[in-house]
């Protein structure tokens, strides 16, 4: 009888185990994010979509239009992505490593500009949907 019970016992708990699951993180959204660079606070929006199985997405920017970003990934709640940022005559490519928790995300962004490799925090939410 306490063979049967404690068989009972672990697979009870085993069976709790494996029903407490990661939560599933969706990157689909609008984002606002925010982060400082050179004591300057700036905001940028990211607008990721499903295209069939594989994510897209864009980037934008308050004196630039939207441009797509490149190698859009979500691997273990963690988004990484490429966007090209223009600044004067320069096109800087800006590496992302976010990581998402429901709506919001927190990260980093890095960027090599005259020949020096900088990093900048970066947070956003996600926008509510209109109902």
């Amino acid at each position: 009888m306490k063979a049967i019970l404690s068989m009972a016992l672990v697979l009870g708990v085993c069976g709790l185990a494996g029903a407490v699951d990661d939560k599933v993180v969706e990157p689909v959204g609008t984002w606002k994010c925010e982060y400082e660079i050179g004591g300057q606070q700036r905001t940028s929006t990211l607008k990721i979509k499903k295209d069939d199985d594989k994510l897209a997405g864009t980037m934008s920017w308050a004196d630039q239009e939207e441009t797509k970003v490149k190698d859009l990934k979500l691997k273990d709640g963690t988004l990484t992505f490429t966007a090209e940022r223009k600044f004067m005559d320069n096109t800087i490519p800006i590496d992302y490593t976010l990581t998402i928790d429901g709506d919001k995300l927190k990260g980093k962004g890095a960027a090599e500009f005259g020949g020096q490799k900088q990093e900048f925090d970066i947070e956003g939410k996600r926008e509510k949907k209109d109902k």
